[in-house]
């Protein structure tokens, strides 16, 4: 007798069916909230025309040769206390393998105030390095040749100042300004989202941002003017669709205000980048990258015309997330970081930051940021990972969760639109709300265990031996202090006093500010008289209550 053959699908549902079904409560939707099936096949997937790496709309990646023509630029975030310190780790990173710079600021840098400020005191050089003047900068970089290495700056309100360190530096080098390779990361719009790093109201912000833009364009072709940063809003709560629909949003914002300061999109669209966390949820986190490029690619086609395929194309960094790391059993943060840093890895970043095991308690130990660095390396020489080009493209599962969240970043991008754009989305609180909720929402799944985070809220340990951490000799901060009071002291005066008027002047009108400010940081006037200079003219923006 004949036996008729199940249809293998309706076979494993009835299968499955029957099987047994854990009931420990926790949570099969991803972090975001996306309920997933317990089985993806191809009804799952619209038809679609087959998609291939290096060619539109880049899901699978933006160059045809993946890592098997490059690897990712392994840039590992580091400062602290002085630029001497900071100088000797880098140099250190450098000689370990590292193939990027990337330059972390203390508090007092990043709001644009000297180290002599006395809101300063308490924080110099803790979380980043001190950085007051050129002199400082000079020194940041003393031995490290420009023209050879690419550096990025997390900085945004001072950006701008920053920057032009950096220039002034590279010309005492003999290396023109055309030459330097590298990112700012100068993104002021997510400040007003989520890092609440922002100094001026938004109006005067974004000018300095593309005033950066359009002076780079043309002076510093091969830097990355901005990276427009869905990290920080992703480490403030939200979840990872909405790191994706408001970093993208963002993005377009600065697009709209290039565009309407008159540059051509061709002209500045291609130095654009991004900088996206890459969190626990290994799936999720590899779509939301895949589903980036897509959304990139084809609102710069399509909506804002743009011919180049290097505007069309989205490059990003990234780097492992800070928030998923815990106090607890430090140990397994080693662990956490590798499986982020190869989702991040899988998912096509350009550079990578893989964050140390002991940052949750304090800036890394030499030790720990070797081993932090060693993560990348394991997995680009030894995991195979890097030999195929988009290894998962055509898997049900991660091809149905791109498009699940393609389709949820666009209706944020409906909402942020009927709101009037990004900058009236910020003013009604908009965005803060979103992140707030999810935030609170995660935290409640943490607490009712319907999400697990291993040595939080289970598989915990009585005791602990405490590890190792980075400590920073309080006698740097006097150091500091002494040091730009000195800057003060040798230079100048009669030039700094002049280029701080001639900026002032140039902000009250409407010519781009860079020059200005590069004058005033070769006459040595320091970061935060520069920013002083401005807040005369710009005033400073107090952010209004979420209610």
């Amino acid at each position: 007798m004949k036996v008729r053959a199940r249809d293998p699908k309706q076979a494993w549902k009835e299968d499955f069916e029957s099987s047994p079904v854990r009931d420990d409560g926790i949570e099969t939707s991803t972090i975001s909230g996306i309920p997933l099936q317990p089985l993806y096949t191809t009804d799952d997937l619209p038809r679609r025309p087959e998609e291939v790496p290096g060619q539109f709309p880049y899901t699978r990646g933006i160059h045809p040769s993946g890592y098997r023509g490059r690897l990712w630029t392994m840039r590992q975030f580091s400062g602290f206390a002085t630029a001497e310190e900071t100088n000797r780790r880098y140099k250190y990173l450098l000689a370990n393998g590292q193939t990027g710079l990337s330059v972390a600021f203390d508090m007092p840098t990043l709001m644009g105030q000297d180290s002599d400020a006395p809101t300063s005191r308490g924080e110099i050089g803790h979380c980043g390095v001190a950085i007051d003047s050129l002199a400082d900068m000079e020194t940041l970089f003393a031995g490290i040749p420009l023209a050879d290495i690419t550096t990025s700056m997390t900085i945004n309100s001072p950006a701008a100042i920053l920057l032009c360190m950096y220039i002034a530096v590279a010309e005492e080098q003999g290396v023109p300004a055309s030459r330097l390779g590298g990112t700012l990361q100068n993104d002021i719009l997510k400040e007003f989202i989520a890092q609440k790093e922002f100094i001026f109201p938004p109006a005067p912000s974004m000018r300095l941002v593309v005033d950066s833009i359009e002076y780079c364009a043309k002076e510093v072709p091969q830097w990355n003017t901005i990276s427009i940063s869905g990290y920080h809003i992703r480490e403030a709560g939200s979840t990872a669709v909405q790191e994706l629909a408001f970093t993208l949003a963002d993005g377009m914002a600065y697009v709209d205000a290039c565009l309407e300061r008159g540059m051509r999109i061709d002209d500045f669209a291609p130095r654009l980048s991004f900088f996206f966390d890459a969190h626990i949820d290994f799936f999720e986190e590899i779509a939301k990258f895949r589903a980036a490029r897509r959304i990139w690619a084809r609102w710069m086609r399509e909506r804002y015309g743009a011919q180049s395929e290097r505007s069309w194309k989205l490059r990003f960094h990234t780097q492992t997330a800070g928030v998923s790391l815990t106090a607890q059993q430090p140990e397994l943060n080693i662990a956490r970081t590798a499986i982020e840093a190869l989702a991040a890895v899988l998912g096509g970043t350009q550079s990578l930051h893989t964050n140390a095991m002991d940052e949750v308690l304090a800036l890394p130990t030499d030790k720990s940021a070797r081993i932090a660095l060693r993560t990348q390396q394991l997995l680009a020489y030894e995991s195979g990972v890097a030999n195929t080009v988009d290894p998962l493209g055509g898997s049900y599962f991660i091809e149905a969760l791109t498009d699940e969240m393609e389709r949820q970043a666009e209706k944020y991008f409906k909402r942020i639109e009927d709101l009037g754009g990004v900058i009236p989305a910020i003013e009604a609180s908009f965005f803060q709300k979103e992140i707030a909720d999810a935030a609170f929402q995660y935290q409640r799944e943490l607490e009712e265990k319907r999400r697990i985070m291993i040595g939080v809220n289970d598989f915990t340990v009585d005791e602990e031996v405490p590890i190792e951490i980075l400590r920073i000799d309080p006698k740097l901060e006097s150091e500091q202090v002494a040091r730009v009071r000195e800057v003060r002291r040798k230079r100048d005066q009669a030039r700094c006093s002049k280029a701080l008027t001639s900026l002032r002047k140039a902000a009250a009108g409407t010519d781009n500010l860079m020059p200005y400010i590069l004058e005033s940081v070769r006459a040595y006037a320091t970061e935060g008289e520069i920013m002083n200079t401005l807040i005369e003219v710009f005033g400073i923006y107090t952010e209004q209550a979420v209610v």
